[in-house]
């Protein structure tokens, strides 16, 4: 049995090796990578995918396995794409999030995989897309995509997700950064996490600061109401309200056919994605055979700045 019948059959072990061949940046690889891609593709299956945001220190992970374990109680099989920031010096990443999810990672209908961003920008890697395509075809229907946790940038992730959550804390000085456009914008709910002890009258606080919030922006094309809760993933406090929510807006799109017109969008989005990644790195690779870049670093050497060789560079693209 070949890799993708064995992927499409649910094997873990099979999709944990699918993941990894997409994510490889060997030629060999990426060719055999579409090929697979090709043949999971072909199986159609209903899904939600869930992108899940928020500043370090908030608590994603913590509120990933709390969320997911109720998720799984009610009949889902879930997928964890955990995205972790790649160190710029080292090229490297802890991808630690699967050993702080010990109860989801041993659970038979959960599936965590963690990625390095590779430098990406956007909170996900250009690989999350693959990745989430391989995860359906195996038979998972819920996908949540844990992003680096970066803030304000990490709004590509809608470019991928059905629905998007954001998590933020009372009290961190979140409450401002929320209000300015950009993220906030793009979630379509809003959870205030550990509002537990002496921290759940900050956190309602905070839930009504940004319901507040909310109404200083034009409403969303999707016709829902972004929704504000507070939650604690460690007393399991307002997750289901959480899960509940995720429900009804699925049904509100499925129903007006947003749901469809968003993922045939977000297709073209990634069309246009990787034809430029794909030509560019072509003219980039015959460039570079040609010996030009390396005349342009010359050029560089002698003084010229990066601004003045755009002529040089526009005339050879």
């Amino acid at each position: 049995m070949d890799l993708s019948n064995e992927i499409l059959s649910g094997n873990i072990s099979a999709l944990a090796k699918g993941i990894t061949l997409v994510e490889s940046t060997l030629l060999s690889d990426q060719k055999k990578a579409q090929q697979l891609l090709k043949k999971c593709s072909k199986k159609s299956r209903i899904t939600l995918r869930i992108g899940i945001t928020g500043s370090p220190g908030v608590g994603k992970s913590t509120f990933i396995e709390t969320f997911g374990e109720l998720l799984t109680k009610k009949g889902k099989k879930v997928a964890v794409l955990a995205i972790d920031p790649s160190s710029e010096k080292t090229k490297g990443s802890i991808l630690g999030d699967k050993s702080r999810m010990n109860k989801l990672s041993s659970n038979k209908n959960a599936f965590i995989r963690p990625s390095p961003s590779s430098g990406t920008l956007g909170g996900v890697t250009n690989k999350t897309r693959d990745s989430i395509l391989l995860c359906e075809a195996a038979g998972f229907d819920t996908i949540l995509i844990e992003t680096v946790g970066v803030g304000q940038s990490e709004t590509t992730v809608s470019n991928l997700v059905d629905v998007f959550l954001l998590l933020m804390l009372a009290g961190a000085g979140d409450e401002l950064q929320g209000i300015k456009r950009g993220i906030m914008e793009v979630a379509d709910s809003i959870a205030i996490t550990k509002a537990d002890g002496d921290n759940t009258q900050k956190a309602k606080k905070a839930a009504l600061e940004y319901k507040n919030a909310i109404h200083l922006f034009p409403p969303m094309e999707n016709g829902w109401i972004p929704q504000v809760t507070t939650c604690s993933a460690i007393e399991n406090i307002g997750i289901s309200e959480i899960v509940e929510n995720i429900e009804k807006f699925n049904r509100l799109v499925i129903s007006n056919g947003w749901k469809e017109k968003k993922r045939i969008k977000q297709s073209k989005f990634w069309l246009h994605l990787y034809i430029k990644e794909e030509l560019g790195k072509q003219r980039y690779n015959t460039l570079l055979t040609e010996g030009k870049i390396k005349l342009m670093e010359e050029e560089l050497l002698r003084g010229k700045k990066i601004y003045q060789l755009v002529d040089t560079i526009s005339q050879l693209l």
